[in-house]
Protein backbone atom coordinates (compact mmCIF):
# COMPACT_ATOMS: atom_id res chain seq x y z
CA UNK A 1 0.00 0.00 0.00
CA UNK A 2 1.54 3.34 -1.07
CA UNK A 3 1.61 6.29 1.34
CA UNK A 4 0.23 9.36 0.73
CA UNK A 5 2.52 12.07 -0.79
CA UNK A 6 2.89 15.07 2.16
CA UNK A 7 2.83 18.28 0.18
CA UNK A 8 6.15 20.51 0.24
CA UNK A 9 5.75 24.25 0.83
CA UNK A 10 8.68 26.10 -0.84
CA UNK A 11 9.94 29.10 0.64
CA UNK A 12 10.80 32.18 -1.62
CA UNK A 13 12.02 34.54 0.29
CA UNK A 14 15.81 34.29 2.14
CA UNK A 15 15.76 31.40 4.87
CA UNK A 16 15.70 32.62 8.57
CA UNK A 17 18.70 33.05 10.46
CA UNK A 18 18.94 30.63 13.34
CA UNK A 19 21.99 31.26 14.34
CA UNK A 20 24.11 34.97 13.86
CA UNK A 21 25.20 38.36 15.35
CA UNK A 22 22.83 39.22 18.32
CA UNK A 23 20.30 42.39 17.70
CA UNK A 24 22.31 45.15 18.18
CA UNK A 25 19.93 46.54 21.64
CA UNK A 26 20.58 42.99 22.91
CA UNK A 27 24.07 44.13 22.65
CA UNK A 28 23.74 47.68 24.14
CA UNK A 29 21.32 46.53 27.08
CA UNK A 30 24.09 43.53 27.62
CA UNK A 31 27.04 46.45 27.67
CA UNK A 32 24.92 48.84 29.94
CA UNK A 33 24.31 45.95 32.83
CA UNK A 34 28.13 45.48 32.73
CA UNK A 35 28.96 48.85 32.84
CA UNK A 36 26.21 49.46 35.92
CA UNK A 37 27.47 46.40 37.57
CA UNK A 38 31.19 47.67 37.62
CA UNK A 39 30.59 51.22 38.68
CA UNK A 40 28.38 49.88 41.25
CA UNK A 41 31.19 48.07 42.49
CA UNK A 42 29.60 45.02 41.70
CA UNK A 43 31.13 41.75 40.73
CA UNK A 44 29.36 39.10 38.33
CA UNK A 45 29.37 36.32 40.78
CA UNK A 46 27.63 39.00 43.94
CA UNK A 47 25.13 40.14 41.13
CA UNK A 48 24.19 36.51 39.95
CA UNK A 49 23.93 35.33 43.36
CA UNK A 50 21.73 38.23 44.39
CA UNK A 51 19.34 37.84 41.69
CA UNK A 52 19.20 33.69 41.53
CA UNK A 53 20.97 32.84 38.67
CA UNK A 54 24.62 31.57 37.63
CA UNK A 55 27.68 33.94 36.73
CA UNK A 56 28.05 31.93 33.51
CA UNK A 57 24.41 33.15 33.08
CA UNK A 58 25.32 36.69 33.91
CA UNK A 59 28.22 36.27 31.34
CA UNK A 60 26.21 35.11 29.12
CA UNK A 61 23.49 38.49 29.11
CA UNK A 62 26.48 40.80 29.44
CA UNK A 63 27.83 39.64 26.42
CA UNK A 64 24.70 39.52 24.67
CA UNK A 65 24.99 35.87 23.73
CA UNK A 66 21.48 35.16 25.45
CA UNK A 67 18.82 38.08 25.82
CA UNK A 68 17.67 39.07 29.12
CA UNK A 69 13.97 38.78 29.70
CA UNK A 70 11.77 41.98 31.28
CA UNK A 71 11.56 39.78 34.29
CA UNK A 72 15.36 39.85 34.48
CA UNK A 73 15.94 43.25 33.99
CA UNK A 74 13.54 43.98 36.42
CA UNK A 75 15.76 41.76 38.59
CA UNK A 76 19.09 43.48 37.96
CA UNK A 77 17.88 46.99 38.00
CA UNK A 78 17.02 46.03 41.39
CA UNK A 79 19.89 44.42 42.80
CA UNK A 80 21.77 47.68 41.32
CA UNK A 81 19.38 50.06 42.54
CA UNK A 82 19.01 51.34 39.15
CA UNK A 83 15.60 52.27 36.99
CA UNK A 84 15.25 49.71 34.45
CA UNK A 85 15.41 52.98 31.87
CA UNK A 86 18.88 53.16 32.79
CA UNK A 87 19.94 49.84 30.53
CA UNK A 88 18.27 51.41 27.73
CA UNK A 89 19.77 54.88 27.37
CA UNK A 90 21.85 55.68 24.55
CA UNK A 91 20.23 53.53 22.76
CA UNK A 92 19.28 54.88 19.15
CA UNK A 93 14.80 55.65 18.97
CA UNK A 94 14.82 55.37 22.79
CA UNK A 95 13.88 58.80 23.67
CA UNK A 96 10.28 60.36 23.62
CA UNK A 97 11.04 62.41 20.42
CA UNK A 98 12.27 60.09 18.52
CA UNK A 99 15.57 61.56 17.51
CA UNK A 100 18.34 59.52 17.23
CA UNK A 101 20.33 59.61 20.36
CA UNK A 102 23.98 59.15 20.49
CA UNK A 103 25.55 56.00 21.87
CA UNK A 104 27.18 56.24 25.37
CA UNK A 105 31.02 56.09 24.99
CA UNK A 106 32.14 52.66 25.19
CA UNK A 107 34.87 52.36 27.85
CA UNK A 108 37.66 50.09 26.36
CA UNK A 109 38.42 49.16 30.10
CA UNK A 110 35.27 47.88 30.53
CA UNK A 111 35.26 45.77 27.29
CA UNK A 112 38.17 44.39 28.60
CA UNK A 113 37.23 43.86 32.09
CA UNK A 114 34.02 42.40 30.68
CA UNK A 115 36.05 39.88 28.27
CA UNK A 116 37.30 36.24 29.32
CA UNK A 117 41.19 37.73 29.57
CA UNK A 118 40.02 40.72 31.87
CA UNK A 119 38.32 37.85 33.63
CA UNK A 120 41.29 36.02 34.20
CA UNK A 121 43.72 38.79 34.47
CA UNK A 122 41.47 39.99 37.60
CA UNK A 123 41.25 36.28 39.48
CA UNK A 124 44.62 35.67 39.77
CA UNK A 125 45.51 39.35 40.17
CA UNK A 126 43.08 39.33 43.29
CA UNK A 127 44.54 35.37 44.45
CA UNK A 128 47.93 37.51 44.81
CA UNK A 129 48.90 39.30 48.29
CA UNK A 130 48.35 43.23 47.95
CA UNK A 131 51.70 43.87 48.62
CA UNK A 132 52.56 41.56 45.27
CA UNK A 133 49.46 43.04 43.87
CA UNK A 134 50.81 46.40 44.10
CA UNK A 135 54.08 45.69 42.81
CA UNK A 136 52.18 43.99 39.82
CA UNK A 137 50.35 46.92 39.06
CA UNK A 138 53.08 49.60 39.61
CA UNK A 139 55.33 47.63 36.80
CA UNK A 140 52.11 47.21 34.27
CA UNK A 141 51.80 51.12 35.01
CA UNK A 142 55.75 51.54 34.29
CA UNK A 143 55.74 49.19 30.88
CA UNK A 144 52.78 51.32 29.72
CA UNK A 145 54.81 54.88 30.13
CA UNK A 146 57.68 52.51 28.61
CA UNK A 147 55.33 51.95 25.31
CA UNK A 148 53.96 55.35 25.18
CA UNK A 149 57.89 56.89 25.23
CA UNK A 150 58.56 54.64 22.67
CA UNK A 151 55.40 55.61 20.70
CA UNK A 152 55.86 58.81 20.75
CA UNK A 153 59.52 58.63 19.55
CA UNK A 154 58.89 56.58 17.23
CA UNK A 155 56.36 58.92 15.81
CA UNK A 156 58.41 61.94 15.84
CA UNK A 157 61.42 60.41 14.14
CA UNK A 158 58.68 59.39 11.38
CA UNK A 159 57.72 63.39 11.33
CA UNK A 160 61.39 64.37 11.12
CA UNK A 161 61.39 65.48 14.17
CA UNK A 162 63.81 65.12 17.02
CA UNK A 163 62.45 63.28 19.95
CA UNK A 164 61.81 64.60 23.35
CA UNK A 165 64.67 64.72 26.08
CA UNK A 166 62.86 61.84 27.97
CA UNK A 167 62.53 59.72 24.52
CA UNK A 168 66.33 59.97 24.08
CA UNK A 169 68.49 56.85 24.32
CA UNK A 170 71.81 56.65 26.53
Amino acid sequence: MLKPQRSVLLRTGPKPKIEGDPHPADQHVGRQIATVRVQSDVSQAQLARSIGISFQQLQKYENARNRVSASMLYEIASSLGVPVGRFFEGLPGNDERRVEARPLPVDERLDFIASAEGRRLIEGLVKLPPRVRGRVSSLISALGEELALLDAKRDNETAGESPPAECKTV
